[in-house]
């Protein structure tokens, strides 16, 4: 009889644990339901925290952040010659600033000038037969 409540205790005890975690991930999944973006942008704000211990950022804007997938199909372009898969982009389009930071090193690898939005002009003049 004792080994058989000491089971039933286990059981118990096992149950009450299991119930316990589900309504915190309950809980934890019914925060992200009612805001989406709220993990994106404590991810967005944690990278800039670390990325900004290394470097002066602009300030007054989120950075736009984008992951390196595929160092490989990024390695003709000068920007992301030391990249790395998993290496986080902080692109800043106010400053026109680019981050390359590496997360496995703690480290900035690039900064680059941005040039978005900026077309060059053509002439509109009529082409004469």
């Amino acid at each position: 009889m004792d080994r058989q409540k000491m089971i039933d205790r286990v059981v118990l005890l096992i149950a009450v644990v299991a119930v316990i975690f589900a309504a915190y991930f309950y809980y934890q999944w019914s925060l992200i339901k009612q805001n989406p973006q709220a993990v994106t942008q404590k991810e967005t704000a944690d990278l800039v925290a670390k990325v900004g211990r290394l470097v002066i950022l602009p300030e007054g804007e989120v950075p736009t952040v984008a992951t390196v997938a595929d160092p490989e199909a990024l390695k003709s372009q000068a920007f992301f010659a030391g990249a790395a898969k998993g290496d986080k982009v902080l692109i800043y389009t106010t400053a026109k600033k680019a981050f390359l930071y590496s997360v496995s090193m703690n480290k900035i690898i690039e900064v680059a000038p941005l040039n978005i939005g900026e077309s060059q002009k053509t002439s509109s003049a009529p082409a004469t037969p």
